[in-house]
């Protein structure tokens, strides 16, 4: 039988998991899939941790001891949240042990109320940090504005960073530079770059869905033509800047004091449009050097059908380039574009966060009434858990 991901590794494309939770954690769904499915990492963000936190019974022994100690509820979700992440980080051990430090990783995002303010995203990060204590850990921070200084400062204390919510070619470059701004300076502070690890989260999907509907309202047949190819364009352009970057003087010098080179991570990648094949964006983006964190229903459907085709993307830069060119033409302002979607991203993610403390708000507040009984057998899972991380 064909083990499609494990092709789709050996193709040079890491194969990272877009999910969290407690359940997956205590079932040992997580660890299944790394020994299984060829899963070498974990992003997490908002969104996720609210899904996870709202549907389980397992946070129901934790909240009530937060409840007891009357702990404000946005501490209490950095509790649950870099418990889990904690935990998730001793699972991807021999993952990082066994790529040197390249793979085995896991996200946690700052609070996204903070993607403009760069002082209180360093202070977040570094507090984030500290609290999970696993050197498999990656920081996630957003590529705003405010965020590329954070970025460079954070990674310059020694904290690894994967750098989330990018859409544009111009801002790509500039989170490029912010990482070797910031090796720079940590190499310069004395930490070791070959312990710091970096990506650079590029999202895909969100791309095709805010083109596409521009050229749906458009409506001529040369718009309608362009539906469901801005996305791989995009990425594929900005792996050309990647190889341009990292093939630098520059570069070379930091990579030859040890560091790791800043993958570009292809995220959102599950088709918006049921129409669209559903591994459209793992097939049309294989790489070397290059990781697609993926959500377990495509890490699924890959197993099933998915083809790797050798490097998809190097040779493709004057196509994807004509792409671009085409969708001006018919009236597409990509600048536009991709500014709307890193305001929605931020906006979709603070929102997710409310959303998130909301409902720990009222979980602590039925846990302090004694509604949240604790569950033993999650109790003693996780805090097996921990005590094995503990020894790593």
């Amino acid at each position: 039988m064909t083990d499609r991901l494990s092709e789709l590794t050996a193709a040079g494309v890491a194969v990272w998991l877009d999910d969290l939770s407690r359940v997956r954690l205590s079932s040992g769904g997580l660890d299944q899939l790394r020994r299984e499915k060829h899963v070498a990492g974990v992003t997490t963000n908002p969104s996720i941790f609210a899904k996870a936190l709202s549907d389980a019974t397992e946070y129901n022994w934790q909240l009530k001891d937060l409840a007891t100690r009357g702990i404000e509820v946005e501490e209490a979700v950095r509790m649950l949240t870099t418990y889990d992440v904690r935990w998730a980080c001793d699972v991807m051990r021999p993952s990082y042990d066994g790529s040197n430090g390249v793979d085995g990783r896991v996200s946690i995002e700052v609070d996204p109320r903070l993607a403009d303010e760069t002082e209180k995203t360093v202070a977040e990060a570094k507090a984030l940090w500290w609290l999970v204590d696993r050197p498999n850990l990656f920081i996630k921070i957003p590529a705003t504005e405010a965020g590329l200084p954070a970025i460079t400062a954070t990674l310059a204390e020694g904290i690894s960073v994967n750098v989330t919510l990018i859409f544009g070619l111009d801002r790509y470059s500039q989170v490029m530079e912010a990482f070797l701004a910031g090796l720079e300076q940590a190499k310069a502070n004395g930490h070791d770059l070959s312990k710091i690890g970096s990506v650079a989260s590029f999202f895909v999907s969100r791309v095709d869905t805010e083109v596409d509907k521009r050229l749906e309202k458009l409506g001529s047949d040369e718009a309608k033509a362009l539906r469901g190819k801005a996305a791989v364009a995009n990425a594929q352009l900005a792996y050309e800047r990647y190889g341009e970057v990292f093939s630098s003087d520059r570069w070379q010098k930091l990579a030859d004091a040890g560091a790791h080179p800043q993958r570009p991570l292809w995220a959102s990648t599950s088709t918006k449009n049921p129409d669209y094949r559903d591994v459209i964006y793992v097939e049309e983006l294989i790489a070397p050097g290059t990781v697609n964190t993926m959500p377990e229903s495509v890490i699924h459907a890959y197993a099933e059908h998915g083809e790797t085709r050798g490097d998809t993307i190097t040779g493709s830069y004057d196509a994807a380039r004509k792409v671009f060119t085409d969708l001006e033409g018919v009236g597409v302002d990509m600048s536009d574009v991709i500014a709307t979607l890193e305001r929605e991203g931020v906006e979709k993610f603070e929102a997710s966060w409310l959303e998130l403390l909301e409902g720990v708000k009222k979980s602590l507040a039925e846990a302090a009434k004694g509604a949240g009984a604790p569950n033993k057998a999650a109790k003693g899972n996780a805090q097996a858990a921990q005590q094995a991380g503990g020894n790593a």
